[in-house]
């Protein structure tokens, strides 16, 4: 079938969560697009974001390799080399081999987006991976005491006890994407999440332009809940805190389908993130109803080792389900 008549998927995220949706939706035979914020300013890719001025790779870098065909083995020996990060003892401590290819294509071709193309095609990406916006600026959140944060590793990194977060914005205004804009309007389903709702999510819905195309699309909207609350983000917060932020952050825009988990745990799990001060997300479903017009509270959950992980076929058979 020809690209222009398959149902078109878009994802909206960050790297780790949107992977999980991503790997699962390539399964189907749909036009995916994996929409990305580009204001991580932590890790590898925040030393090459501060010493050369690139725009953040990693996760773009995370979205391209969760794409990448599985069906092709030097593809398979590739994804590997690229994922691979180099450790505390090395001159490249804490780089991703992935975000130095990507940072010297940057430079070779003079954009990002043809350094995107270039690892898309090497990789045999089945979709395409598209940065939010071009521009460069940092996330900034307003704490509930008035304290102004700077930067997205200071907002996800954070561990002392401070107030929660009661606003995010930019530190500058940036021009969205015009390729991410035309994304969402072709859009025939559009997937927010899984991720981090303050510097994954959230993030993308801080540009006008992506907020407005998401506002007056047609298309069903899917916000796949967190499973654990994080702490210094998103700490007690039940399930309907995290609606109702998408949908002031989406200016009034409801929410169609609210997927929430309905796994229990075991506690010998939980101890684990009991320890980082994170617990099962609650649900409490009078108050979501407000800023959805569909809860489906199920299993989309799997354990993986000691943590626990959205099941990417579970989210993208959902998905699927209302192309």
């Amino acid at each position: 079938m020809l690209k222009d008549n398959l149902k078109k998927v878009v994802v909206i995220g960050g790297g780790s969560g949107s992977s999980v949706a991503l790997r699962g939706l390539k399964e189907y035979d749909i036009d995916i697009t994996a929409i990305v914020t580009m204001f991580d300013s932590g890790g590898s890719t925040g030393i090459l974001r501060d010493e050369f001025g690139y725009p953040s790779f990693g996760d773009l870098r995370q979205c391209l390799l969760a794409l990448a065909s599985d069906n092709n083995d030097k593809v398979s020996a590739l994804k590997k080399v690229l994922d691979f990060r180099f450790d505390s003892n090395s001159s490249l401590r804490g780089h991703s081999v992935g975000n130095l290819i990507m940072a010297a294509l940057t430079t070779e071709n003079g954009n990002i987006q043809a350094a995107i193309d270039k690892i898309s095609d090497i990789l045999l990406v089945e979709g395409q991976v598209v940065p939010v916006t071009l521009d460069d600026a940092n996330l900034c959140a307003k704490l509930l005491n008035g304290e102004v944060i700077y930067s997205e590793s200071s907002i996800d990194l954070r561990d002392s006890n401070l107030p929660g977060i009661s606003e995010l914005f930019l530190d500058k205004n940036v021009l969205a994407n015009p390729l991410a804009i035309q994304s969402i309007k072709n859009a025939d389903v559009i997937l927010l999440g899984p991720g981090d709702l303050y510097t994954s999510i959230i993030p993308n819905l801080l540009l006008d332009e992506i907020t407005l195309a998401i506002k007056n699309s047609s298309a069903p909207i899917i916000f796949a809940c967190n499973l654990m609350t994080k702490y210094g983000e998103t700490y007690e917060y039940p399930a309907s805190k995290f609606s109702s932020e998408i949908v002031r952050y989406l200016n009034g825009r409801m929410i169609d389908f609210f997927l929430v988990n309905s796994m229990e745990f075991p506690s010998s799990i939980l101890e684990n993130y009991y320890l980082e001060k994170a617990k099962p997300v609650s649900f409490d479903e009078k108050k979501i109803i407000k800023f959805c017009n569909n809860i489906v509270y199920d299993n989309f959950a799997f354990i993986e080792g000691k943590k626990v992980r959205h099941d990417s076929k579970k989210l993208s058979e959902f998905v699927i389900s209302k192309l």
